[in-house]
Parts: C-alpha cells; structure tokens; sequence
C-alpha cells in the first residue's frame, strides 16, 4: 500500500500541505466502467470540493 499519496487539486477537502492528500482512504475509477489503459482514463471519486478554498 502507497505511504503517500500525492494530489495537486488544491481545491480538494482533503488536499494537505506539500501536495499530500489526507483522506483516509482513496477511490479511483476507470471510465464507464472500462478498462483503463493510463491515468487519463481515470478518475478520483474521493475528490469533494472544498468551499473554503
């Protein structure tokens, strides 16, 4: 298991200091539900906007 995970959406609820992402656990998707074949296929569904940002 990764011991950090790195994030740039500084606009995320669990964006932290130095890039690094706090959530507790994170939940990745390929695309309607197909199989990926690189990281634009992608998405992060533990992304919540933070309204304070």
């Amino acid at each position: 298991m990764a011991k950090d995970v790195l994030c740039e959406v500084k606009n995320c609820q669990y964006w932290a200091q130095g890039n690094r992402c706090s959530a507790e656990s994170i939940y990745v998707v390929s695309h309607a539900g197909k199989m990926a074949s690189d990281s634009y296929e992608t998405d992060c569904k533990t992304f919540i906007p933070n309204t304070g940002a």
